[in-house]
């Protein structure tokens, strides 16, 4: 029996929150994954053992499937004691496992390529979470057996990408077993947002950036102006994700204000045309150091407007 620890292939403790074995899973599979390795069979099959470990720990109800009988699976063989099926079959557990009804036969098919023979899927991962024995299936065929009420296959998975990606929409290429496909996000999305393409969600988480901050569909990001221009007037550049603009900055502007560009912000993930706003919040910098001319000018301004730098 192919028997795998979960915990100990992610790296983390039995007692591992959601959160920490989310981002063990992330650490190894950008380490692992097939698109970065080119080709190397070891990587591969280390990212499918990866996969095969978060599939299960990511999910609270097989989670305590495999705690309870994981670490006894060995003793449970060598006992000759057998797990429970009772609660994937009809009979006297429709009450706990909701679901259409298959047979055998369907169950195969719909699992076979995932958890039957030929997959990447440890034997252990098959007789616990949704296979049969090979030697089950043709007994299956020739005897009566109860029908399956077919288990929930979904599975989550994190993708991480960049603001900009998240303007505009991008994909991405995922491996499921041994199958590998293209999944488009929409433009819109924010970290929470869930793309589902088939049996797979995907949790989208978008990074940081270091120039705007992501406020629902609206986005904040500053512009230094001199004090001249803040004092005067005048006009700034301000970048957006869609190039730079001019920003019209009127006499007397204090450091702090904010001012509002329509419809430069994030597109609404369910309508495109609809986008939120640009919130440009101003930073005054001044003119330091300053030489001894400028300095006396700067007291003579002081002088002439008492009230500058009054705290009453």
């Amino acid at each position: 029996m192919d028997y795998r620890d979960y915990y100990a292939v992610l790296g983390v403790r039995r007692k591992a929150s959601a959160d920490d074995i989310k981002k063990a899973y992330r650490k190894l599979a950008r380490k692992y994954h097939p698109d970065v390795n080119g080709g190397d069979a070891a990587a591969e099959q280390r990212f499918k053992e990866i996969s095969e470990a978060y599939a299960v720990l990511s999910d609270d109800a097989k989670r305590r499937t495999y705690d309870k009988f994981g670490a006894q699976w060995k003793q449970y063989e060598q006992s000759g004691q057998s797990f429970d099926w009772s609660q994937w079959y009809n009979a006297g557990g429709a009450e706990r496992q909701k679901g259409r009804t298959v047979s055998p036969e369907e169950f195969e098919q719909m699992f076979g390529g995932m958890a039957g023979g030929g997959s990447s899927f440890s034997d252990f991962f098959q007789q616990l979470f949704g296979g049969v024995p090979a030697q089950t299936r043709r007994a299956a065929r020739q005897t009566p057996h109860p029908s399956f009420a077919r288990p929930n296959s979904d599975q989550t998975v994190p993708v991480e990408i960049a603001l900009e990606e998240a303007f505009m929409g991008t994909k991405r290429t995922v491996q499921q077993g041994d199958s590998r496909f293209e999944v488009t996000i929409p433009p819109g999305v924010r970290t929470g947002s869930k793309v589902r393409a088939g049996d797979l969600i995907m949790t989208v988480s978008v990074q940081p950036h270091k120039e705007f901050e992501v406020v629902g569909t609206d986005l904040r990001t500053k512009v230094y102006v001199d004090l001249f221009v803040a004092l005067l007037g005048g006009e700034a550049r301000v970048n957006t994700m869609q190039g730079a603009v001019a920003l019209t900055i009127p006499p007397d502007t204090q450091n702090g204000k904010v001012f509002r560009l329509k419809g430069q912000g994030m597109p609404d993930v369910k309508d495109n045309e609809n986008r939120g706003d640009l919130l440009v919040e101003v930073v005054v910098e001044l003119p330091v150091p300053l030489s001894m001319e400028a300095k006396r000018l700067v007291e003579s301004l002081q002088r002439e407007s008492p009230d500058i730098g009054s705290t009453s």
